[in-house]
């Protein structure tokens, strides 16, 4: 045992090899266990000198030993002590082996880091000589604090429990939804808190949401090239801290109790809150990145390496390393940290960054993969909302449709077909027709249902729906990668200007369009995936890859501007209409079968002249243009949808059945009167790309 000048006066005793982490007994005695298969030794490194808080001051050998786990409990140590962990063991990096007790390394199962976590070139392993790096790296290696007893009051929280059918998911980073907020107190601006102020919780209610899912409040570590052009990881999918909240996000100096405050605020509005979770690397990146987890720990069992060559990650994120979650020691982990955010802090559900990656070997991917039965077997998470971002880099990595029954996934599919759609591209009608049906062609199998499909247009990733519709290339040169990062196909359309416009015509076209792609998100089968901004009119500037700007890029502004108020009460209108009329949010896919004694089928095709769509229609070369009738059941009106993608008006009939009047409810061009009313012999007009939505009358 080392101790450095200190008069603290610690008592050692031999402790327990569960649970995994720093676990506080109500002696005031803390239980350190930590895992590593191959290490020859694991010392504790404690920090308790408050005035020197990165000196290290004790490093206390871990003598107990169970199988793979190291323990020691200890006694005496004063509030707010930060730990970590030096392992020492071989060094042989072409074995994939990088025992380096040079280097500080962050507990797996930290519940609260020290500040934010910034990449250092101390926490490398490598030296430029491909050798051992000897500098110590504990004044700038990320930290924990040791834990105090656990004594939150979760008073009378109910989780919504909002069927998935039911919901509406708004995607919106903790930071930049409130930071510019003048309605939420300064102190509180982009934060846990600011988030929960009743000015950002009214606002997301009003407009309609169901849920909130949150960028990545994981802990996480700036890159070193980042913080070298003076950008950080805005975003946050660097992950260090499976367990942590991101103190970045935190008011105040308690960023667990934080988060829990605005996960009981969010519950009380009735909003769920989803985490959008990145298990599938780390912030490790490849071997010459930094040494603070993982790779000190056990590398060769937490990443997927080459078998053949050891020292060599196979990477299916193109982030340097991938977490292999079919070892049974990375398994318990990942399946810990889920468990830990439902039980513990209260969350309703995951968005998994890169699912395809949880389902890997190095061989091949699975629907049937370790860790997806673990998450199906487990009594904590198998009811809890479980959605995959349905693709990695690796081979074979679009897998979308191909997730376990019970798991809802991001359907791109449905954003290309919607934006290839509005943009006027020939022949995509019947991907149109699909997609805003739910999707049955990609999720229909074993018995799955049209919630599988959550829909979007626009997220943190990619253009902005503003921007989507007024730039054809990305402008990201403020990213210092002089444009090359970033997606270049938007299937975007700037109609005519590139960025801002003073052509009045061309801005009215612009809100047009995305009257559009709302009033075909809102209203398809599926689950509707709003991101936040969008329905202010927030624009980027033609940025499609903001994941490093921290700064008002990034931020949504709430200034309101009448446009910006206009597209707002547009959205909010659209949400009114979904919860209003079941027959948007079915449980079931269409299967043109008549649904009462009327003989009319639950969903009807139908060309501008009224009639039934033949097969030959749906080959037209020209932008679509046609309707759709959506029959409701004897208690619930039936919907009518005219698309016009084309760039001229056109005349369209009413169907001949049901023979009733109907009640316009939306119109994008909005060129008529919501509320005008029509029989079923008439006709109407509806204005080039753009589209109309009617209901049935009332007998």
């Amino acid at each position: 045992m080392l101790t450095f000048r200190t008069a603290l006066s610690l008592s050692f005793s031999e402790g327990n090899p569960f649970p995994l982490g720093a676990s506080p007994a109500p002696d005031g005695s803390i239980n350190f266990a930590v895992t590593s298969q191959f290490a020859s030794s694991v010392e504790l490194c404690l920090f308790t000198d408050k005035r020197h808080p990165t000196k290290e001051t004790h490093r206390i050998p871990l003598t107990g030993r169970k199988g793979d786990t190291w323990f020691m409990r200890i006694s005496g140590i004063p509030e707010n002590t930060t730990y970590g962990y030096r392992v020492d063991g071989v060094w042989d990096p072409l074995a994939g082996l990088f025992f380096n007790r040079h280097k500080l390394l962050l507990d797996p199962y930290a519940r609260h880091i020290d500040g934010p976590s910034r990449f250092h070139a101390s926490l490398i392993s490598l030296d430029p000589e491909r050798r051992m790096n000897t500098v110590d790296s504990s004044p700038h290696a990320p930290r924990a604090f040791v834990p105090s007893q656990d004594l939150y009051d979760w008073e009378d929280d109910t989780r919504p429990c909002t069927p998935m059918s039911e919901s509406v998911i708004c995607e919106l980073h903790v930071k930049g939804f409130s930071k510019l907020n003048p309605k939420v107190p300064p102190r509180l601006r982009g934060t846990y808190a600011g988030l929960a102020h009743p000015a950002s919780i009214e606002y997301l209610r009003d407009l309609g949401v169901t849920a909130v899912q949150l960028l990545p409040i994981h802990q996480h570590l700036d890159d070193g090239f980042l913080l070298d052009r003076g950008l950080v990881n805005y975003w946050g999918y660097n992950t260090l801290g499976f367990f942590a909240p991101d103190a970045r996000y935190a008011a105040g100096n308690d960023p667990v109790t934080e988060f829990r405050d605005m996960v009981k605020a969010l519950h009380r509005a009735g909003l769920e809150v989803i985490l959008d979770v990145v298990y599938n690397h780390t912030c490790e990146a490849g071997v010459d990145g930094p040494t603070c987890l993982f790779r000190g720990f056990d590398n060769i069992i937490y990443y997927h390496t080459d078998p053949a060559r050891p020292g060599n990650y196979v990477d299916f994120t193109g982030c340097g390393n991938s977490v292999d979650v079919s070892h049974p020691r990375t398994l318990r982990l990942v399946m810990d940290s889920l468990r830990y955010w439902v039980e513990e802090m209260h969350v309703d559900g995951f968005r998994f960054d890169l699912a395809v990656e949880l389902g890997r070997t190095i061989d091949s991917y699975s629907r049937r993969a370790t860790f997806f039965q673990a998450i199906h077997q487990d009594p904590v998470l198998c009811g809890t909302k479980m959605i995959a971002e349905p693709w990695d880099l690796g081979n074979g990595g679009y897998q979308i449709g191909n997730f376990p029954n019970d798991w809802a996934e991001l359907n791109g599919k449905f954003r290309d077909g919607v934006r290839r759609f509005w943009r006027g591209d020939p022949g995509v009608s019947g991907e149109l027709a699909a997609r805003i049906t739910g999707s049955e062609d990609l999720f229909s199998h074993n018995r799955r249902t049209p919630a599988s499909s959550v829909n979007f247009i626009t997220s943190h990733d990619g253009f902005t729906l503003n921007d989507l519709v007024s730039y054809n290339q990305k402008h990201n040169l403020n990213n210092g990668e002089k444009n090359a990062d970033g997606d270049s196909h938007n299937i975007s359309f700037n109609h005519g200007v590139e960025g801002p416009a003073t052509d009045p015509v061309v801005n009215e076209l612009r809100k047009r369009q995305i009257r559009n792609f709302f009033a075909t998100l809102i209203c398809s089968q599926g689950v509707p995936f709003l991101l936040a901004g969008d329905e202010r009119l927030r624009s980027q500037s033609g940025n499609n890859n903001g994941y490093c700007q921290d700064n008002e890029i990034s931020w949504i502004s709430w200034n309101d501007t009448p446009d910006g108020t206009a597209m707002y009460q547009f959205v909010r209108k659209l949400l009114q209409l979904r919860r209003d009329h079941p027959v948007l949010r079915r449980n079931t896919f269409f299967n043109g079968r008549a649904l009462d004694e009327s003989g009319l089928p639950d969903i009807c095709w139908l060309r501008p002249d009224g009639k039934v769509k033949e097969s030959i229609d749906w080959e037209a070369e020209k932008a679509g243009s046609f309707s759709v009738l959506i029959h409701g059941s004897e208690r619930e009106r039936s919907l009518l949808f005219i698309f016009n993608a084309r760039q001229e008006t056109r005349e369209f009939h009413f169907p001949k059945e049901p023979k009733s009047s109907w009640e316009l409810v939306i119109d994008t061009s909005e060129s008529s009167l919501h509320g005008t009313r029509a029989g079923y012999s008439e006709t109407v007009f509806v204005v080039q790309r753009s589209m109309q939505i009617w209901k049935q009358s009332l007998k």
